[in-house]
């Protein structure tokens, strides 16, 4: 998995806390190393969780690594972005998308925060 600053990895043991526990929502990419898609969405969330940085967390959770996470909440494909608001999902985004487009459909989450 593509690690950056801005994205923080998540795992079974932390998911509760770093996720379902978080005050904004958070959005999470189910990713894998070998996922192309994924490889080209790391550049776009990190630039979005930088410019949203108050108002939105970004995460990644690694789909062979951390299996009983996706299993949970039917992650069948990657990239997937799922946002929690709450601890509950509340959006479900699957495919790589440009920064524009991805925004536009995020708008109705970064508008209620």
């Amino acid at each position: 998995m593509i690690r950056t600053e801005t994205v923080t990895d998540v795992t079974e043991e932390t998911f509760d806390a770093e996720v379902l526990g978080a005050a904004l929502p958070v959005l999470v990419k189910f990713t894998a190393d070998w996922c192309a898609p994924c490889r080209q969405l790391t550049p776009v969330l990190r630039e979005i969780a930088e410019e949203e940085a108050g108002r939105l967390r970004v995460v990644q959770v690694d789909v062979d690594r951390q299996s009983p996470i996706s299993v949970r909440y039917g992650v069948l494909a990657t990239p997937t972005l799922m946002v929690f608001r709450a601890g509950e999902p509340v959006a479900s985004i699957v495919g790589a998308r440009p920064k524009r487009k991805l925004l536009q459909e995020l708008a109705d989450v970064l508008d209620r925060t």
